[in-house]
């Protein structure tokens, strides 16, 4: 039943994701290290150039047979996060067939043992380093990123605020007793339960929890014979009960020919749940239209268009290449804070205060006693504690008069979490605030 899952995925799933690549200066970085991740999943962040201040953020998982990078070169996400100031992780499996855990006792509670432990790693990594919001924090996927969807929404309310699901099944669904990570009968379509019972099982994930439970849009084509099309409906009961709303639409429409479109609980675009029916396809949804109905539901789109840089980009995974030789100018640096227990983070804005260009920079400064560098961003740091040098990154080298840059780096501390101090700019002390 794998190689039949796998085969599909090859042949139709991978065919429909054909779209061009995201035009921007940002590209996408892979992040080690960002926490608890008993499965070993990879980790590829996408930071637009800008952003707004405390900007969204979306997970999108991909298929079985895929990567995180191929989900984001394959679909619209990236492209749409430029549009609207949005930060996307693309998460990785890496087990043998690249499908994600929905089977297993681990994958199908809170903080158990498997894959959406280490996407909630992810999820936290971020919101800590670019101050995302953490009220809008959004996932969605494609056939076992469809069913993770589903998987993540029933194990972490407290984290996602909503989920689009595409061809899919119900959370619990998938589930097995024996090791293996495929469920013919659900795939088949042939599990059936209540409403009640399929909620039910989405609150048994997290006992206890009693608070506001994530919208959830699903997405299905009528022929799929991988997922087959009775999960849409199974799917349909078990969000609308667990979301207390009634089965029975309050509206249906059609946004494109061959697609209905239900929406249950509210009439409104970011419903409840909202279930989207396609016609006479299978395995292979047309996710270039899906997408941008996803990022609607999300309430995405009515995002202001930032006008600001980010506050942080991710650090680079190798070293820049050799940069001019440094110039001197005047400089100020201005330095934010951001502390915790033993950790902390130091964003450091540079302005070029000075009449001529810098081409080529290095900025000089005293690390607090007890403070040590552990990672940084847009700039290479050495050594990690006492007297720092942060050298330019290839694409931030160059300052012209009035222009700044913003660079950061995270650290541990023993207590001490003040700010650096004794800036100097290519041998020249600069002001700071």
């Amino acid at each position: 039943m794998i190689k039949r899952l796998l085969a599909a995925f090859v042949g139709a799933l991978v065919a429909a994701f054909v779209f061009v690549a995201p035009a921007s200066a940002a590209s996408l970085q892979e992040i080690t290290g960002f926490g608890t991740n008993p499965t070993n999943l990879r980790m590829h962040l996408y930071v637009p150039d800008r952003l707004p201040t405390a900007p969204a953020l979306l997970v999108a998982v991909h298929y079985c047979t895929g990567t995180g990078p191929a989900f984001y070169s394959g679909t619209e996400f990236a492209s749409l996060a430029d549009q609207y100031g949005f930060i996307v992780i693309y998460p990785s499996a890496t087990r043998s067939g690249q499908c994600f855990d929905v089977s297993t006792q681990g994958a199908l509670k809170h903080d158990g043992n498997s894959d959406p432990v280490g996407i909630v790693s992810m999820v936290r990594y971020v919101q800590q380093r670019y101050g995302t919001d953490a009220a809008r924090t959004f996932v969605t996927g494609a056939s076992s990123g469809g069913m993770m969807t589903n998987v993540l929404l029933g194990d972490y309310p407290d984290v996602f605020a909503a989920g689009a699901a595409y061809m899919g099944v119900p959370f619990g669904c998938f589930a097995t007793t024996d090791g293996s990570l495929w469920n013919t009968a659900c795939a088949n379509g042939q599990v059936s339960k209540t409403p009640q019972a399929w909620g039910d099982l989405v609150r048994a994930a997290y006992p206890g929890y009693s608070g506001r439970r994530p919208r959830m849009q699903l997405v299905h084509g009528t022929t799929d014979t991988t997922l087959q099309y009775p999960n849409f409906g199974e799917a349909i009961k078990q969000w609308t009960n667990v979301l207390g709303v009634s089965q029975t639409p309050a509206m249906t429409d059609s946004p494109q020919s061959g697609w209905t479109r239900t929406r249950y609980g509210s009439t409104s675009a970011q419903a409840p749940v909202e279930g989207i029916s396609v016609a006479g396809v299978g395995h292979s949804l047309p996710l270039s239209g899906m997408a941008r109905l996803a990022i609607t539901f999300f309430g995405l789109d009515s995002t202001t268009p930032p006008t600001t840089p980010p506050p942080t980009t991710p650090p680079p995974t190798t070293p820049p290449p050799t940069t001019p030789p440094p110039t001197a100018g005047a400089c100020r640096v201005t330095v934010a804070v951001n502390a915790w227990n033993t950790g902390l983070t130091d964003q450091l804005t540079i302005v070029n205060t000075g009449a001529a260009a810098i081409n080529g920079w290095s900025l000089g400064f005293a690390l607090p006693a007890g403070q040590t560098i552990t990672s940084g961003w847009n700039a290479t740091y050495s050594p990690a504690s006492g007297q720092v040098t942060a050298r330019n990154a290839s694409y931030n080298g160059t300052l012209a008069p009035g222009a700044s840059t913003t660079i950061g780096f995270q650290a541990t501390h023993t207590g001490n979490s003040a700010a650096p101090s004794g800036f100097t700019l290519n041998g020249t002390a600069c002001s700071s605030t």
